[in-house]
């Protein structure tokens, strides 16, 4: 924190690149800052004019006669490494490039921010960009607009985060547009230095700071970033709008895991697993900011919605309902007390529809019928104009409620054009949360129920196992060394054992046994117990069943040695090669009883570039990639993590039972989970894997089948 402090609360300001000319970067940066009433000292420096806006300019950074905690760098890229030279020998600490230029643009870019980098690391100054806006700090006692942006958002509790200066100079206006107060806004640029893991850690203890925004093109150190979002999430929500879904899609790879685990899942993994919120646009970023910078969290998710049109009302309780609030039915009293002022054609259910002709004292006093009530731990008040009804006096109305009823939230819903403005105007100066549409009034609503629910959670703790990481090693090794990128499925099943997940039992017959392969099964059925599954086993054959290299539920010693020899001929037969012996196509066949019936699941890992392992869990069988009913998480996991997994599944009911069925075994599940996390952690040459499926029953898990992709 104390290294951030010259760029976020400097003391003094130094602007290198400060222009005398109207509509350039240079005199914008200079302009805000003196416009801002910046609380300190502010020296231009140009070599080319001795004053800029009125106040002495200087030559150079060592010509300024006072200590510069910050300085602004604004000019052109082949002279910003020596400026920084300058800055690092003149005692500045902190360092803002607004000079593009640089890694974004590729080719020499790339070497002139690593000679950037090495300047200002070497020399202990930190630095925020290159290639962006710049930062603000609206606190009275800085009032720095260090961007060259033209809005100036008012103080407020909103710390903001933008990738992209562009985005970023929309971002601001947009919070100037709706009152939305920033305390602190940082354009990251291309994150050279300081980064949003930073500024996160920075925000994590800032007083001023109650809410944290960030629009992401990119993820830094994800590790970090989960880390941090869990500290941050236990007191202050934490929103991020990432960019790039279009780029979402499965990695082509030979495990579910792998197909299942492209970027757009893993950044959803990371946002989640932080405690954070993800905005799907920046307009739903803002509608979040909106509710969550200006009234309190609810304690319970049942809404009371009061309107003056039955369509709107509709539209806010299907809304609510879809994004996990509950629209209950209200008390007795309470629909008493409403029908003793309302028309006899209003509706005192919930929504209370108020009907057309209501009017400003109508909403007065539904809705402070409704927080009276003690079902209802929140509400919205959705007006659309009739005529003769004033938009700024139903407005006022619902500030007047407010103001009686401040512990528990209200957010507004004012839809037509007429007299809107007005009316969200005096709504945000009162810190009443203001939309145009009923969907955007309940999103905001559930996120903040789904807040409280992250400050009320379990934090988790580490869980360590003990396993045989030696046994692992050496199936690793040996795979690598016979040039696979697979393990066998015998070996995958050791791996499982060494890491104590329970199989199925099984047993591995190999091909080149002097008694022949069939008779050799036979045998190795029997010990076992029927009935049982074969399945051949082949570093060739992916899809085993689609080569018919799969016989199940057989029977007895007859039946095991047929079904083999039938497997073996069908294999040749598939890889077209007149030669069928058996020795030829396989290595063996993997004999294993058949397993008791249960609820199939999926545990795997998978790891992506940038991200690292990422940990998954679903419904499984056949059809996961086509219900991709899943959930991902970075490991490695706490045990509170595994837990969530399961139960975030969509069809998590299965898992509690239906007509009927007793719950399955979530502990076990759970446990295997953080196993798998373990075993991604520890062994970085396990690119892939997938234990499909892990069969959950009662009392137990059991795995069936494990395939594991190996990389060097």
């Amino acid at each position: 924190m104390r290294s951030l402090e010259p760029i976020l609360r400097p003391a003094s300001i130094a602007v290198i690149g400060a222009s005398r000319q109207q509509n350039t970067i240079g005199w914008q940066i200079l302009d805000n800052l003196l416009r801002g009433g910046f609380q300190g000292p502010v020296y231009p420096v140009n070599p080319k004019a001795a004053s800029i806006h009125s106040i002495p300019a200087f030559p150079s950074i060592s010509a300024v006669p006072g200590t510069v905690d910050l300085a602004v760098i604004v000019v052109p890229k082949d002279h910003v490494a020596a400026v920084a030279r300058e800055c690092v020998e003149a005692g500045v600490k902190g360092l803002v490039v607004i000079s593009a230029g640089f890694k974004e643009v590729g080719g020499a870019g790339v070497e002139r921010e690593r000679e950037l980098v090495e300047i200002v690391r070497n020399g202990g100054v930190r630095m925020v960009g290159p290639n962006c806006l710049g930062v603000i700090n609206s606190n009275p006692d800085i009032a720095m607009n260090a961007t060259f942006a033209p809005a100036n958002p008012p103080h407020g509790p909103v710390g903001f985060i933008s990738q992209s200066g562009a985005m970023g100079a929309s971002i601001l206006d947009y919070a100037e547009s709706l009152g939305i107060g920033i305390s602190m806004f940082v354009s990251s640029g291309n994150k050279a230095d300081v980064s949003g893991n930073d500024l996160l850690e920075y925000w994590e203890s800032d007083p001023n700071t109650g809410v944290v925004l960030m629009y992401l093109e990119s993820f830094g150190n994800p590790r970090r970033f989960v880390e941090l979002g869990r500290r941050i999430t236990r007191h202050k929500p934490l929103c991020v709008v990432k960019s790039g879904r279009t780029g979402a899609g499965a990695r082509a790879a030979a495990s579910h895991t792998g197909a299942l685990g492209g970027t757009e899942l893993a950044t959803d993994a990371l946002i989640a697993q932080a405690g954070a919120i993800r905005a799907q646009s920046v307009n739903h970023l803002f509608d979040l900011a909106m509710a969550f910078s200006n009234q309190p969290l609810p304690v319970g998710n049942r809404v009371a919605i009061v309107t003056n049109a039955g369509g709107p009302g509709i539209i806010a309780a299907d809304a609510c309902e879809a994004a996990g609030l509950r629209v209950v039915p209200l008390a007795a009293e309470t629909k008493d007390k409403l029908r003793t002022r309302l028309p006899e054609e209003a509706s005192v259910n919930n929504p209370v529809d108020l009907i057309a002709s209501a009017t400003p004292q109508s909403y007065e006093f539904a809705l402070d019928c409704v927080f009276e009530d003690p079902n209802i731990d929140a509400a919205i008040a959705a007006f659309v104009p009739p005529l003769g009804i004033q938009t700024k006096d139903v407005a006022a109305a619902i500030v007047r409620v407010n103001e009686r009823h401040s512990a528990k939230p209200l957010l507004a819903v004012l839809m037509g054009r007429q007299g809107l403005p007005a009316g969200l105007s005096e709504l945000h100066e009162a810190r009443i949360p203001a939309y145009i549409f009923p969907e955007s009034a309940a999103r905001a609503l559930a996120a903040m129920w789904s807040f409280r629910q992250t400050i009320e959670r379990d934090p988790g703790v580490a869980v360590t196992f003990e396993t045989d990481d030696a046994a692992v090693t050496r199936i690793l090794d040996a795979t690598l060394a016979a040039g696979h990128a697979k393990l066998s499925e015998p070996d995958a099943l050791r791996v499982l054992a060494a890491y104590g997940i329970p199989t199925v039992p099984w047993r591995f017959v190999s091909s080149d046994g002097s008694r022949g392969l069939a008779p050799a099964v036979a045998e190795a059925a029997t010990d076992l117990g029927f009935p049982v599954a074969l399945k051949i086993v082949s570093p060739s054959i992916t899809h085993k069943t689609e080569m018919g290299g799969v016989a199940l539920g057989i029977a007895n010693k007859a039946e095991t040695e047929r079904a083999v020899r039938a497997m073996v001929k069908r294999v040749g037969e598939s890889a077209g090669g007149a030669d069928s012996s058996e020795t030829a196509k396989i290595d063996g066949i993997l004999v294993q009883q058949m397993a008791a019936r249960g609820t199939e699941t999926i545990v795997g890992l998978t790891r992506v570039p940038q991200v690292g392992a990422l940990v998954m869990f679903g419904l499984g069988g056949i059809y996961v990639e086509v219900m991709r009913d899943v959930v991902l998480r970075l490991a490695p996991l706490l045990d509170a993590d595994a837990r969530a997994m399961v139960r975030d599944v969509k069809m998590f009911k299965l898992l509690e039972g239906v007509r009927g069925e007793a719950p399955r075994d979530l502990a076990a599940l759970a446990d295997a989970i953080l196993r798998i996390s373990q075993l991604a952690d520890r062994h970085p040459r396990i690119a892939e894997m997938d234990i499909n499926p892990l069969v959950a029953r009662a009392e137990g898990i059991e795995a069936i089948d494990a395939r594991v992709q190996v990389g060097d």
